[in-house]
């Protein structure tokens, strides 16, 4: 399997960075972690743009090792900051083109037209000035600069920590849809997990500079012994396909293999696959069928795993369906008038389900 290698060390007066880690060499890697984590760090090392020891192969190519460190400007990759930082006297079209017109046409992997359309540009192509644009949109056209350098890596920093939430909403439509089409890898790095949960496939968690997990996105989302299962917002990523159509209540049934849940219409044909959020705040348990519950999203499961959070509050792991698993958040004291104990069979309440891609 194609797949991106990566050792990195170096020190930064008090902060050390000693990050190793292997990431698939498709789709979304997200470089998860709170505030000096070592996010951008990391970020910068795989761009070159830190000369830390260490090794970086992609698809068994060399980057660097021990002997050889590729200079940045020969790295092929693009890299998306913060800020969009776009040329202030070029016109929209030529900041789109400034890296296109450098690279062989025989050499372009992606083309204006489609950048144009994956990131709706076609109404902002023709602007002059691009201080006049929004910042989600001067964002957009700072996407499609980086992409039309036909990157084999490309390399987001924060993309949506400048934006207001309005800006937030208005793009992360697109940022899916580059995730749908895009065939290069892609590491994007957030402190939001909200984000990371939408827009990942694989995640890299970092703490302190040391990577503490790397695996896919639901699998790291799942385990209770990493920090993000403490966090007020943890929960479960499943992959789902749409089943059922109920167009007099406006919803949708997705199947999750063995297993359903009902959401709110979906706008995609049955048998599409989808994303789904399941926070472990919305998921309560139940010895018992619950009967006459206004709770429509009831699902049979087998506890897998509980830890204790804090002297109030204790985490469930468990499997429903064929391999889904969902995190549940409960009170100690249900735990202990529950009975509940790894192995229960249980019936998992889902108050409410988040669909995002």
């Amino acid at each position: 399997m194609s797949e991106i290698r990566a050792h990195f060390k170096m020190q930064l007066d008090s902060f050390v960075l000693d990050a190793a880690f292997d990431a698939p060499a498709t789709g979304v890697t997200a470089l998860f972690g709170p505030s000096g984590s070592g996010k951008t760090t990391l970020l910068r090392c795989i761009a070159g743009l830190e000369r830390a020891q260490g090794s970086l192969q992609v698809n068994s190519v060399t980057w660097q090792d021990d002997k050889f460190f590729m200079p940045v400007h020969k790295r092929p990759l693009g890299y998306v900051f913060q800020e969009a930082s776009l040329f202030p006297h070029l016109s929209v079209r030529a900041n789109l083109e400034y890296g296109y017109k450098r690279i062989k046409s025989s050499e372009r992997k992606v083309q204006l037209e489609q950048v144009v359309e994956w990131l709706g540009l076609s109404r902002l192509i023709t602007r002059g000035d691009p201080a006049q644009l929004s910042g989600g949109e001067r964002q957009r056209v700072a996407i499609g600069r980086a992409l039309l350098t036909s990157p084999r890596i490309l390399l987001m920093d924060e993309p949506l920590s400048a934006l207001d939430t309005n800006s937030k909403q208005e793009i992360l439509p697109y940022l899916e849809r580059l995730h749908r089409e895009l065939e290069i890898p892609v590491f994007y790095v957030s402190h939001a997990l909200d984000e990371v949960a939408r827009l990942a496939d694989h995640l890299v968690l970092l703490e302190k500079g040391r990577v503490i997990a790397s695996a896919a996105l639901h699998e790291a989302l799942a385990r209770l012994d990493l920090p993000i299962a403490r966090f007020d917002d943890a929960g479960a990523v499943i992959s789902a396909d749409v089943a059922e159509h109920d167009t007099s209540y406006h919803l949708s049934r997705i199947d999750l293999g063995g297993a359903s849940l009902w959401v709110g219409t979906v706008d995609q044909s049955c048998g599409t696959k989808v994303r789904a959020r399941v926070l472990a705040r919305d998921v309560s348990i139940a010895t018992e069928m619950p009967r006459g519950s206004s709770i429509s999203n009831i699902l049979g499961g087998v506890i897998g795993e509980i830890i204790d959070e804090g002297v109030d509050k204790v985490m469930l792991r468990i499997k429903v369906g064929e391999s889904q698993i969902l995190l549940s958040r409960i009170t100690r004291r249900s735990r202990d008038q529950l009975g509940l104990t790894v192995g229960k069979r249980v019936f998992v309440q889902v108050k409410s389900v988040a669909l995002m891609a």
